[in-house]
């Protein structure tokens, strides 16, 4: 089999995988969604070489307490209480674990879980709670599954723009293939993928839809680059070779890892 049929392969299933969950249920999308954050610390933390427990245990407690009550369509303000005593709780833990370990180089291990918990944890749990933003606190499956589309529409065009008139390099230095035209490409296709979606998916109404494309597109292409950051430092191409064709996980999610608590920011305000 070759390299290209592995990757359309994997990438149908990848997709196929991702969509039957949202659409499905609540607990399907719930459930895999945990099942990817897990993956994404695994790449993490090996990119980073951080050998710990504790990003595991931190997204596991974090993740379960924080979506267990969406199960009963519960206001995500209380959820986030139950969220931050979790945290709280673990993150002592870990001080209390590490200092009785008598691990060197406490700060920067230290570091690294943190980083762990703020990179990876805490943008799923916010991008698990984006469906539930809306006034009867309802799993509405067309929002996230609105988000990942216009990602898509962003990520094509911003390769395909790219790849046939990029000339001018957006950031050098941190990612040689991306250009300022693919940037641009992607950002007109996001904002049309918007107002395209906003008329099939209504329980968000076509001004969010567009800022919500604004939002992926900008801070999308920066989780991009950040994660390009990381990679360049440990000398890696792909997070991992878990996908086949496509790299890791990480590497499909980096867009909206970081793109999420701000749509997850906007919704609340709005």
């Amino acid at each position: 089999m070759s390299n290209f049929t592995k990757r359309i392969l994997s990438g149908i299933i990848y997709i196929s995988v991702l969509i039957f969950s949202i659409l499905y249920s609540k607990i399907s999308f719930l459930t895999i969604f945990f099942i990817l954050m897990m993956f994404c610390l695994y790449e993490f933390s090996k990119m980073i070489e951080l050998k710990s427990v504790f990003p595991y245990l931190l997204g596991f407690l974090a993740y379960l307490f924080g979506n267990i009550l969406n199960v009963e369509d519960v206001p995500s303000k209380i959820i986030f209480k139950y969220v931050g005593i979790t945290l709280f709780l673990t993150i002592f833990c870990s001080f209390a674990w590490i200092l009785l370990a008598k691990k060197e180089e406490i700060v920067s291990h230290l570091g690294k879980i943190f980083l762990s918990v703020i990179y990876i944890v805490v943008p799923f749990i916010l991008m698990a709670q984006i469906p539930f933003l809306n006034t009867d606190f309802k799993y509405a499956s067309t929002t996230i599954l609105g988000v990942f589309l216009l990602i898509w529409s962003s990520d094509t065009f911003a390769y395909l723009i790219g790849k046939n008139f990029g000339k001018r390099k957006l950031l050098k230095r941190i990612s040689p293939n991306k250009t300022i035209a693919g940037f641009i490409g992607g950002f007109i296709a996001c904002v049309i993928a918007s107002v395209i979606i906003a008329q099939y998916f209504t329980a968000l109404s076509l001004t969010q839809w567009v800022v919500i494309s604004i939002l992926i597109s900008v801070f999308g292409v920066l989780g991009d680059l950040i994660e390009s950051m990381f990679k360049r430092q440990a000398g890696i191409k792909d997070s991992s070779n878990l996908i086949p064709g496509h790299g890791g996980f990480l590497d499909r999610f980096d867009s909206v890892i970081f793109a999420a608590p701000f749509i997850f920011i906007y919704l609340q305000i709005v």
